[in-house]
């Protein structure tokens, strides 16, 4: 299942975000994986898409960021799903 992940700064400027993924990686638990990700040009905010079956996994990698980052965890599906899904109502 994919996943959009909203992460917000809780300090501006994400030094000491890129710092420990630097120094110790995403820290990601086997079984969730990371695909893209962006953010925006204040470095505030980090818009990532990421994979797993396991919802359970975000809470384990979320532990050893939630210091530095709120997260928002929402389920979501390809334009293409989007379309063949909702088309038999169109």
């Amino acid at each position: 299942m994919l996943y959009m992940v909203i992460e917000k700064y809780k300090t501006a400027g994400a030094i000491e975000i890129y710092r420990r993924a630097k120094l110790q990686g995403r820290m990601m638990p086997e079984g969730l994986e990371y695909i893209s990700s962006w953010v925006d040009n204040a470095f505030s905010r980090c818009y990532q898409h990421m994979k797993t079956e396991n919802v359970k996994l975000f809470d384990r990698w979320i532990l050893q960021w939630r210091d530095l980052v709120e997260f928002e965890v929402a389920p979501v599906q390809t334009s293409a799903e989007a379309k063949d899904k909702i088309a038999p109502r169109l």
